[in-house]
């Protein structure tokens, strides 16, 4: 198992800290804080920030809270968590014999990734990239050497849904980076995981094991003439290391910084050489598209968005939980139907897809989930996390606390996200002192970032700032002069 040199500890949060010990400070324990303020105020106290258990239904919580969300399916059909739901697949008996990964050793290349790219699967991780296109990038590299990587530091408070696949179905992602690995002609693949999931980490362990034992992994997996192996690497806690290139670099042992694109990774990736990063979600949708086909995966949902998608949400809801659904539902039906409102408390807002996105006020509940629906209103899909506050967090309150996340987070590597995000922070904390800053220097800063930060991590925080100036301008009004 991979390990970050010591020379970089200073970087990473968690490099000493121990998860089971520590409390939660991610955005859906700050939202949820007047259900626990004792929890709370400790967990703002502790040493080492930690941003996110993945335990936000049950918000604020420990490392130590054993819980389990509310877990169902609400699509047509079930792509991701049918056995999830129904208790789980940790070993490879409860499995299966990788049907998927027999059918397609027998085909060509070619034909997986068109299925692929007819499926119209895009990125769960963040941007919606079309899966298909980035199979075909690496594919058409020609090197001796490539690599498939499953992003699993899912790393966006209020997101738990790739927590819960490998936990419950850790077959079903080897199965997909094998399938992964044949369609691209990678030889090595890595799965990156945070280190705040440790049961993720064990029941992982096995499950390579298990594959490996049964010839699933290794030389001539299956007897036939493909090699393929997959090592698990331990992330310690770098929010942004959820983006690719700073994923990459962490693997190599490198300071996790974002890197300048092109290349991208799909032409020199890992160790310099072409690159599959996909995230676990994505991932997993992969043996049921083999099995069912393409045209049953674009089937599901609608417009520019298919097939079906994971959303976490979060403790503010009556029935918090982890829900399969397909693309086209409402916002309103995910909150009011599905999530049964919220427990108490006046719906404020919500923050869907991670912390570095737009907000998205009551009155827009009528929009639909989808890829460029939700960008037409500032806002996106991400990871699939969904937090609703209430009145009880104020939006200063709410600015302050995600603008100390993203410069605490930072890597600092380009200016505007460096500079910017911290200058951001200490203008709502003297907000919350009673001072009132100047409106041309906030538009400024957030106009900076917007248009010139590396990576999304910088161009969040700005678009998370547009949101609220544009649709609580009456409260943002009050801050500025």
């Amino acid at each position: 198992m991979a390990q970050h040199s010591k020379n970089l500890n200073s970087f990473y949060h968690l490099s000493e800290a121990k998860v089971k010990d520590a409390l939660c400070q991610g955005t859906a324990c700050f939202v949820a804080r007047a259900q626990n303020p004792e929890r709370w105020n400790a967990a703002s106290a502790q040493e080492n920030r930690l941003c996110c258990l993945g335990k936000c239904y049950h918000a604020p919580v420990s490392g130590q809270d054993q819980s389990r969300p509310i877990i169902e399916i609400h699509s047509s059909q079930p792509v991701l968590l049918q056995r999830v739901a129904n208790g789980g697949a940790r070993t490879l008996a409860a499995y299966g014999d990788y049907a998927a990964l027999r059918r397609v050793l027998n085909q060509a290349p070619e034909a997986i990734i068109r299925a692929v790219e007819e499926s119209g699967l895009r990125g769960r991780g963040g941007a919606g990239y079309p899966a298909g296109s980035k199979w075909r990038a690496v594919f058409e590299q020609a090197a001796s050497l490539k690599y498939v990587v499953a992003n699993a530091d899912e790393g966006d408070p209020g997101a738990f849904s790739d927590r819960f696949l490998m936990q419950g179905d850790p077959h079903c992602l080897i199965e997909a980076m094998l399938i992964a690995a044949h369609a691209v002609g990678a030889s090595r693949g890595y799965i990156y995981l945070r280190k705040e999931y440790p049961e993720a980490q064990s029941v992982l362990q096995e499950a390579l094991r298990e594959a490996r034992a049964a010839r699933l992994l290794g030389e001539r997996v299956l007897g036939k003439g493909f090699t393929f192996d997959i090592e698990l690497c331990m992330g310690q806690g770098s929010y942004v290391c959820g983006e690719e290139t700073a994923l990459l670099n962490s693997i190599e042992g490198k300071r996790p910084e974002v890197r300048a694109r092109p290349p991208y990774p799909t032409q020199e990736g890992l160790y310099g050489k072409p690159t599959l990063v996909n995230n676990v979600e994505t991932l997993m949708s992969i043996p049921w598209i083999v099995k069912q086909g393409a045209d049953a995966y674009c089937s599901l949902g609608f417009s520019n968005s298919r097939g079906t998608k994971l959303v976490s949400l979060n403790s503010l809801f009556r029935r918090p939980g982890l829900y399969e659904v397909e693309f086209g539902i409402s916002l309103r039906t995910l909150v009011e139907e599905i999530g049964g409102g919220l427990k108490s408390g006046k719906l404020r807002g919500l923050m869907v897809g991670g912390p570095m996105a737009g907000v998205v006020p009551s009155h827009l509940l009528d929009t639909r989930f989808g890829y460029e629906e939700l960008r037409a209103i500032g806002a996106t899909i991400g990871h699939g996390g969904i937090i609703a506050f209430d009145e009880r967090t104020s939006i200063p309150d709410l600015a302050h606390y995600l603008f100390d996340f993203g410069a605490y987070e930072s890597c600092g590597k380009c200016t505007p996200c460096r500079l910017g995000s911290r200058e951001l922070e200490q203008m709502f904390r003297r907000i919350q002192s009673g001072t009132q800053e100047s409106k041309a220097a906030w538009e400024e800063i957030l106009s900076a970032m917007h248009l010139t930060s590396l990576c999304g991590h910088g161009s969040g925080m700005a678009e998370f700032g547009l949101s609220l100036a544009r649709y609580y301008p009456e409260e943002i009004g009050k801050c500025f002069a």
